[in-house]
């Protein structure tokens, strides 16, 4: 139970701690909103929430990331600058992925409702 208990942990601090987590946790509530108001089909919806996992695990992988920069260095060098903005680079292109994956789904189901 300990490796379940600390992972929770983790997770917690990271919702805590990083506003882009919070963020990523109300797009994926915004998802499951409208998975229950426009009926994704089964396959679409385990695409959706297969994004959804993907970009909340990396934004735990980038907090880890700048956390571990973060005890080895304080000073501005050039390497840690670089793994910390490709940490956070690897957040948005998963989020871009999503974010397009959901137009491509839920688009013509909102087009189709609202003309």
């Amino acid at each position: 139970m300990r490796p379940f208990r600390v992972a929770c942990e983790g997770i917690f601090h990271a919702v805590r701690s990083e506003r882009n987590m919070r963020l990523h946790l109300l797009s994926a509530l915004l998802v499951f909103i409208f998975s229950i108001w426009l009926q994704p089909t089964r396959f679409e919806t385990v695409i959706l929430f297969g994004w959804v996992i993907a970009v909340i695990s990396m934004e735990l992988m980038n907090t880890a990331i700048e956390r571990t920069v973060d005890l080895v260095t304080k000073d501005v060098h050039p390497l840690a600058k670089q793994a910390k903005d490709v940490a956070a680079g690897a957040v948005l292109v998963a989020s871009f992925g999503a974010a397009v994956t959901a137009l491509i789904i839920f688009g013509p189901r909102l087009w189709n409702m609202l003309y």
